[in-house]
């Protein structure tokens, strides 16, 4: 069976984990500032803070920018729920912007008519995330530049972009937003088992994340309250955070996975060609790459030409499936999800988005798949398609 996607774990990587197990610290220790400035030096940007999983990097973006009750998040339906869960975790309203048919990230012309309409009831967006959907970058520099007309602030979830390329520069760098947000699961670019990471060009950002990671704790003297009576003075916890702290474990399989980056998205490159002429003769509709941006191609999602195949998504789902090859869906649109529902989201917020979820299916895309598993995945999507 191949599955759509898989880590790609070498001896190196291994040899990596067992040297910190072998050490005095296998948390807290001194891996994870070495992991977070490897992955800030490579993107450029000035901070970095690595946490338990990109979930968590987002809730503590969130609260870093101050989102709360009564403000309002918008991101993209095409994502995780991830990407808008955490504007419920700060008690603020969240919703949805329409994505650009070609693209499939947030659309831009979509955003710049919600905004207009958002100010004229006085129910502008506190901050906006965009997501950078199967590693291809949103159109960050028009993006901003509605930012600084309307006031929003921006976190880029670019869970699936870790080495994507936006304007010939590194996305995470955070030179169109306010914080940029990385996944390392298991199935994204590089791996830490379960991880994540914020990053940012702002000090003050940094502090505060910093400060939530770690329960609001702080040893810093000049950030603790000091009293006449100095009862507490090694450690205070000055605000209400988390336990969302990376282990020096986790950092450790970092560092020796970023050694690999970009062969990795070079190697991803090469099937995506491969798979872009393979599937020249098949109705689908391959990823189209915009000419200002170098995806990561965390996802290769096809289209069904569903007036072609006169067969439904899932019936070519689940014979893909029945061949052996694992395929995904990515993704269903948050606000049809029931717990959305709950919140009054209805089907047809968004017909784009509904629209392409219908017809999409994730074939699988990671480094070690070979030519044979090319054929086989052909081979298969054939059968679903004609048989």
């Amino acid at each position: 069976m191949i599955p759509y996607g898989r880590q790609d774990i070498s001896d190196e990587d291994i040899q990596a984990v067992v040297d910190v197990l072998r050490s005095d610290f296998l948390t807290q220790g001194s891996a994870v500032p070495a992991f977070e400035q490897a992955v800030s030096s490579y993107c450029g940007a000035t901070h970095a803070i690595a946490v338990n999983s990109a979930t968590s990097a987002l809730h503590i973006a969130c609260l870093a920018l101050d989102l709360g009750p009564g403000d309002i998040l918008w991101t993209s339906p095409n994502t995780f729920v991830a990407s808008a869960n955490c504007a419920l975790y700060c008690g603020a309203q969240v919703d949805f912007v329409e994505i650009d048919p070609k693209s499939y990230n947030m659309s831009v012309e979509a955003l710049r008519k919600k905004l207009e309409q958002a100010e004229r009831s006085g129910q502008l967006p506190k901050i906006v995330v965009p997501v950078h959907y199967a590693g291809q970058p949103c159109e960050m520099r028009e993006i901003k530049a509605l930012a600084d007309y309307y006031g929003f602030r921006i976190i880029e979830d670019a869970s699936h972009a870790i080495g994507a390329r936006y304007l010939n520069e590194p996305v995470g760098n955070c030179h169109f937003s306010d914080i940029t947000i990385f996944s390392f699961h298991p199935v994204k670019i590089i791996t830490t088992g379960e991880g994540g990471m914020a990053l940012s060009n702002s000090a003050m950002l940094e502090k505060k994340m910093r400060l939530l990671r770690s329960h609001g704790i702080t040893s810093t003297p000049k950030e603790m309250h000091l009293r006449d009576h100095h009862e507490i003075w090694n450690y205070q916890q000055v605000d209400l955070g988390f336990n969302y702290r990376m282990t020096d474990i986790q950092a450790a399989l970092g560092i020796s996975q970023m050694k690999r980056l970009g062969e990795f998205v070079a190697k991803r490159h090469e099937l995506a060609l491969r798979y872009d002429q393979i599937l020249s003769d098949i109705p689908v509709t391959t990823p189209w790459q915009s000419l200002n941006g170098y995806s990561s191609y965390h996802l290769y999602p096809i289209r069904l030409q569903i007036d072609k195949i006169k067969k439904t998504q899932r019936e070519v789902y689940n014979a893909l499936r029945m061949h052996g090859i694992l395929v995904n869906l990515h993704y269903i649109p948050v606000y049809l999800q029931p717990y959305y529902e709950t919140l009054g989201f209805k089907k047809g917020y968004c017909p784009e988005a509904e629209k392409y979820f219908s017809e999409v299916i994730s074939i699988p895309m990671f480094p070690q798949l070979c030519e044979a598993d090319l054929d086989m995945v052909l081979a298969a999507l054939e059968m679903a398609i004609y048989a």
